[in-house]
């Protein structure tokens, strides 16, 4: 009952996050679920400071299950040009996000004897970036293409076209640009988010004594 909170925070930003990444914003660089899924690595870290990791694993596993849901709903809501999500992008969201949230605990539980805002600082930012890498590689870069049906690669190839770096520099495939985009706005995130988890986690162990 305890976790009853972190786990129905967890699956509401996951299903938020699923929802608002179909509203693009910045000429299509960003979508407004760039800033709420960082979020769930700020309920990670709460959990797991109040808790610890096996408690934040579970509350990571409820997003999971919540995230495999929306793919499976996504794939069924067909738009003009597909499905909402497509195989590629449902599989890479899963596999980001299992992997980036483990390694928050992991590294999370590692940090946790320091500053209050070393752990939180340093497990977001490594378990962020790594996120990014695995989601957008996987969705969209042609490396991946082996591993998925034909059908599959074709509904990512106009993230594979070119298009000048962040609609300025040189260019590069369109999912490179949406991958920086993303990661800055998670960058950005995780100092914001310092201040709620001082808050928070104060709280929660207040309550707790």
């Amino acid at each position: 009952m305890r976790l009853l909170p972190g786990i129905l925070a967890m699956a509401l930003i996951v299903v938020a996050s699923n929802i608002l990444v179909q509203f693009l914003i910045l000429d299509g660089l960003l979508t407004w679920g760039a800033f709420t899924y960082p979020l769930a690595f700020l309920v990670t870290d709460i959990i797991n400071r109040v808790y610890g990791p096996g408690p934040a694993r579970r509350v990571v596993f409820a997003g999971f299950v919540a995230g495999i849901i929306c793919s499976l709903i996504g794939t069924q809501v067909m738009l003009e040009h597909g499905p909402t999500v497509t195989l590629r992008v449902a599989v890479a969201s899963a596999i980001a996000f299992i992997a980036g949230q483990l390694l928050d605990i992991t590294v999370f539980n590692r940090l946790r004897a320091g500053s209050w805002w070393k752990a939180p600082l340093a497990s977001t930012l490594l378990s962020s970036s790594l996120d990014t890498v695995l989601f957008f590689s996987i969705a969209f870069s042609a490396t991946f293409a082996l591993l998925f049906s034909a059908d599959a690669n074709a509904a990512v190839t106009w993230a594979q076209e070119a298009a000048p770096l962040l609609n300025s520099g040189p260019t590069v495939p369109l999912w490179v640009s949406l991958a920086i985009a993303d990661w800055s706005v998670k960058l950005a995130m995780t100092l914001i988010t310092l201040v709620p988890f001082r808050i928070i986690v104060g709280q929660m162990l207040h309550r707790a004594n």
